[in-house]
């Protein structure tokens, strides 16, 4: 995988929700760190995440974005705030969100309401894992389904977190400073 520009995701040119809560109060840290909601994916896994919009629409279902690229100050903020490496990546290795090849999200059926998960968003708790043992059978369906539209599309995941997905091969990029990605800025 080469390195190539961000693009920027929208609505409207990708019929996906967006909802940034790293642009909000509304994430494990109680406020925000990003300014403004830009989401934004290197070349690659925004091709890929139009494919996984597609295979979602195929089922009925519209995917909802929590995050995309961040830039490696923002992973600073986290890292700070929580450091734990089985959920937030250690600065030395960098995070692939920070290389523009990571998307969190979730799965809306037709009548707008998220799937149920079992825990939400950015819950960093054992129960996020994408197998984790106990879960209920339509929680497990609803995760399954998430990831079956996302591998679909050339995507894989983490084992710690149902919400993670990422391009294979990412570890090879060279992250993307805050200075190359635009409007994204930090708080």
């Amino acid at each position: 995988m080469t390195q190539s520009r961000l693009l920027h995701i929208t609505p409207e040119t990708h019929h996906v929700q967006i909802d940034l809560v790293y642009a909000t109060d509304r994430n494990f840290t109680g406020k925000p760190i990003y300014r403004a909601q830009h989401c934004l994916l290197l070349e690659p896994a925004e091709a890929a995440l139009r494919r996984a919009v597609a295979i979602a629409r195929s089922i009925g279902m519209t995917l909802k974005i929590f995050d995309a690229y961040r830039p490696p100050q923002a992973q600073k903020v986290l890292w700070d705030f929580l450091p734990d490496p089985t959920f937030i990546a250690e600065l030395g290795r960098g995070s692939n969100h920070s290389r523009g090849t990571a998307i969190d999200l979730t799965l809306v059926d037709d009548a707008g309401r998220e799937l149920d998960m079992g825990t939400g968003f950015d819950a960093m708790v054992v129960e996020s894992e994408h197998f984790h043992d106990g879960l209920p059978e339509h929680v497990q369906r609803n995760r399954t389904l998430l990831l079956g539209v996302m591998h679909g599309a050339g995507f894989t995941h983490i084992k710690s977190e149902w919400w993670h997905y990422e391009l294979p091969g990412s570890r090879e990029l060279a992250l993307i400073d805050n200075e190359d990605s635009g409007p994204l800025r930090l708080m």
